[in-house]
C-alpha cells in the first residue's frame, strides 16, 4: 500500500490533488497538510524559517506514514529540496519534472531553445527559472518568466472565469514565441486544460499530474512496491 503525503499553500489545490490521484490510482492513499501561511511568507523570499516550517511539515507527513511528500507549491520548491535533507522519505518539488520536460522540448532537434514561463503571482517565477536553468545546465536554453497581470486579483475576488481566461491569452500569446510554455503554478493548471486552443503545436506543460506521478513512483519504489498497489483516502489538516 502506497500513502503520499501532500503539502499545499493554497487550500483548493487539495481537492485538485484528491482528484488526480483517483485518477492516477483509485486506491492511492493520500494525506493532505495545507498551510497557507508559507506562501505568505515566501513574499520575502527563502528564509530559515520558512524552510524550517516546510521541513517541519514533512516531517510530520512522515510520521503519518507517508512514503514520500510532495509540496505542490511552486514559490516553496527550494525550500522541498532543503526539507529532503531533514526527512526520512523522499520530498519531492511538484514542479521538477515538469522543468526537466520542458528542457528535453527546449533542447531538442530543430527547436530554438527557447521557454515561456507564465505566472501568476511573482514568488513563483525565480524558484521555476532557477529550477529549469539547473535542468538544462549547459544546455543553450533563454528563459522568459512573466506574470500574467490580473489574475491573482481575479482569482482573489473568486472571479475563476477570469482568471482563467487571462492565463488563456498569456499562453497563447507566449507560444508564438516558444518551443515550449510552462505554467508556473499548479493552480493554473485547469485554465488551461479546460480549454486548450490557441497554442498551435507548441507543448503547454503544467505541474499537478507530472509531479504526483514521480511522488507515486518515489514512494512505490522504496519498498520495490509496484505503482498499482495502494491503499485508502484519508485526509488530514495541520495548520501549526
Amino acid at each position: 500500500m502506497t500513502r503520499l503525503g501532500l503539502l499545499h499553500t493554497v487550500p483548493a489545490l487539495a481537492e485538485v490533488f484528491q482528484d488526480l490521484g483517483t485518477e492516477l490510482d483509485p486506491d492511492l492513499e493520500l494525506v493532505h497538510v495545507v498551510d497557507p501561511a508559507l506562501l505568505a511568507r515566501a513574499a520575502d523570499g527563502i528564509t530559515p524559517e520558512l524552510a524550517a516550517r516546510t521541513a517541519a511539515h514533512a516531517r510530520h507527513l512522515a510520521e503519518q506514514g507517508a512514503d514520500a511528500v510532495l509540496v505542490t507549491c511552486s514559490s516553496i520548491g527550494e525550500c522541498a529540496d532543503a526539507a529532503a535533507d531533514r526527512t526520512d522519505v523522499p520530498v519531492l518539488r511538484v514542479d521538477r519534472p515538469m522543468a526537466e520536460e520542458s528542457v528535453r522540448i527546449a533542447t531538442a532537434p530543430g527547436a530554438r531553445g527557447r521557454i515561456s514561463v507564465l505566472a501568476t503571482v511573482e514568488t513563483t517565477l525565480g524558484p521555476t527559472s532557477r529550477l529549469i536553468a539547473a535542468a538544462a545546465g549547459a544546455a543553450d536554453v533563454a528563459v522568459d518568466a512573466a506574470v500574467v497581470p490580473g489574475a491573482a486579483d481575479a482569482r482573489r475576488r473568486g472571479e475563476q472565469a477570469t482568471h482563467d481566461e487571462l492565463v488563456r491569452s498569456a499562453v497563447v500569446a507566449a507560444a508564438g514565441t516558444s518551443d515550449v510554455v510552462v505554467l508556473a503554478q499548479a493552480s493554473m493548471a485547469d485554465a488551461w486544460r479546460a480549454d486548450p486552443r490557441g497554442a498551435g503545436d507548441t507543448p503547454v506543460l503544467s505541474s499537478p499530474l507530472s509531479g504526483l506521478r514521480a511522488a507515486l513512483e518515489a514512494g512505490a519504489g522504496r519498498d520495490g512496491r509496484a505503482i498499482e498497489d495502494a491503499g485508502p483516502v484519508r485526509r488530514a489538516n495541520r495548520p501549526d
